[in-house]
């Protein structure tokens, strides 16, 4: 088997999708890799609404529709959890933990994205997966008709919690700050009538002994009170952080994790790129990471043009550039 690509791609995220379309109508022999089901993040949100012409939607059916327009233009796609990447010069090897396997590429566009940020209290971990989850969508249905506690109060926070306060009994959320969601989402949480915000609030442990049965947290403010609500289940919403591990030997990460780029998603290591939710960015939107996407695949394809190829195209019928 032929394991050397023009470009490969790591993580089938928006980013990493957009960039493998852009990548192969340039004429580029690509391969996506990821560990998971393409969409990234994107899977886990139940309602998109700000995805340009799409109108509303779920992170699923967009994740679908991207990688079908993947398929249908050639790109490969394979399920390998990368591990590591070495910049030997020309050619960079990508290898993955299954089975070993090798892959060597002109060019690696870095697109992992992130995954959810822990709060690292007591009971967490006994929990987690089995009481906490970090997916409404996923994990909302088993508690229907139950209290349900969110914490966070970012826009992933608010439309999460919006979804979950129309299925469960009680929603209680517990944030650090006030809300700062999108005001019109924050809006129409704050009319729902089983809803019972606790704004400026410090997470103190998740309590339980066969099961979850409820969070203790404590005000932040100067009266420092503290509280307990029980519940059946917990939903975390407090940011995220890189997935970035397999990548840190290349001196490509700032202090948070996050790949440093430029205007045009290059990194300080010739060949190798980044883009989406990983770079150190101001705006992390499922329209930014497809942008940041697209520019890295031209930049990528510009570059290994520079070098000169080493396999040929996916589909040399696809001739016409990125526009």
């Amino acid at each position: 088997m032929d394991n050397t690509y023009d470009i490969v791609i790591v993580g089938a995220g928006p980013a990493g999708m957009t960039a493998a379309i852009y990548g192969v109508r340039a004429n580029m022999k690509v391969l996506m890799l990821d560990r998971l089901s393409p969409g990234g993040q994107m899977i886990n949100t139940n309602e998109i609404e700000n995805y340009t012409g799409a109108g509303k939607l779920s992170g699923a059916e967009l994740a679908i529709k991207m990688f079908e327009h993947t398929q249908e233009l050639g790109v490969e796609f394979d399920y390998k959890t990368v591990v590591d990447i070495a910049n030997d010069g020309p050619l960079k090897t990508v290898t993955c933990e299954e089975d070993d396997t090798v892959y060597q590429a002109r060019a690696v566009i870095l697109a992992t994205g992130t995954v959810p940020r822990r709060l690292g209290v007591a009971g967490e971990e006994a929990w987690a997966g089995s009481g906490i989850s970090w997916c409404a969508i996923c994990d909302g249905a088993q508690y229907c008709g139950k209290d349900v506690v969110v914490i966070g109060g970012g826009n992933s926070a608010v439309e999460e919690s919006i979804y979950l306060a129309g299925i469960c009994n009680r929603l209680t959320i517990v944030t650090m700050f006030d809300l700062t969601a999108d005001p019109k989402a924050c809006d129409l949480l704050r009319k729902m009538e089983n809803v019972t915000i606790y704004p400026y609030q410090e997470v103190l442990e998740f309590t339980g002994t066969d099961r979850l049965t409820g969070v203790r947290f404590k005000s932040t403010q100067e009266d420092a009170t503290e509280r307990y609500v029980t519940c059946d289940g917990v939903f975390e919403y407090i940011g995220f952080q890189a997935s970035s591990q397999a990548f840190a030997k290349l001196g490509i990460l700032d202090q948070m994790g996050c790949i440093q780029i430029d205007a045009r998603m290059r990194t300080s290591v010739p060949g190798i790129f980044g883009a989406g939710d990983i770079t150190a960015k101001h705006l992390r939107q499922i329209v930014t990471a497809c942008g940041d996407g697209a520019i890295a695949a031209n930049t990528a394809a510009a570059y290994v043009e520079s070098m000169g190829r080493i396999s040929a195209p996916n589909n040399c019928d696809i001739v016409s550039p990125a526009t």
